[in-house]
């Protein structure tokens, strides 16, 4: 079997940012990586799982919508993907994630599709762990720029 892309990029280098991890056809993935790989530091579950209901509520609540695919977390919990169309520009792109970390960051109140009847693991949520996490990976990510989204050697 051929080797899936994302398991050539080299985790010993890559550290928190946005890179491009794959362009297929008109659908660009972003890795959005919120944790250096192998380093001990991962994001818990609950954690994991309020980023995700956040990110995604707020991707697809923006005036770029109709061109978001999927936003899901990494089996290895060190960050997540944004699928995109292509007609959006990496700028619009980078802009959006750092809106919705700010989103995260200074969320208050009941977290989107949490209820049981709405989600398969409805007491697994962490707010305050993802609000720590959003607060600190905003510091790198607000300075990130499309120069910048080529995985590192």
């Amino acid at each position: 079997m051929k080797k899936i892309a994302s398991f050539t990029v080299n985790h010993d280098t890559l550290t928190p940012g946005i890179y491009v991890s794959r362009i297929d056809g008109d659908c660009v993935t972003y890795d959005v990586r919120m944790k250096t790989p192998n380093a001990g530091d991962y994001l818990s579950t609950g954690e994991a799982h309020t980023v995700e209901h956040l990110f995604a509520t707020y991707a697809r609540n923006s005036d770029i919508s109709d061109s978001v695919i999927y936003v899901g977390p990494m089996g290895c919990r060190t960050g997540f993907y944004l699928i995109v169309r292509d007609c959006v520009s990496c700028e619009r792109v980078i802009k959006l994630i750092n809106e919705a970390f700010e989103f995260i960051r200074d969320f208050a109140g009941k977290i989107p599709g949490a209820e049981r009847k709405e989600c398969g693991n409805w007491l697994d949520h962490d707010l305050r762990a993802a609000k720590k996490t959003a607060e600190k990976i905003l510091e790198t990510f607000s300075g990130w720029s499309p120069e910048k989204t080529v995985y590192p050697e």
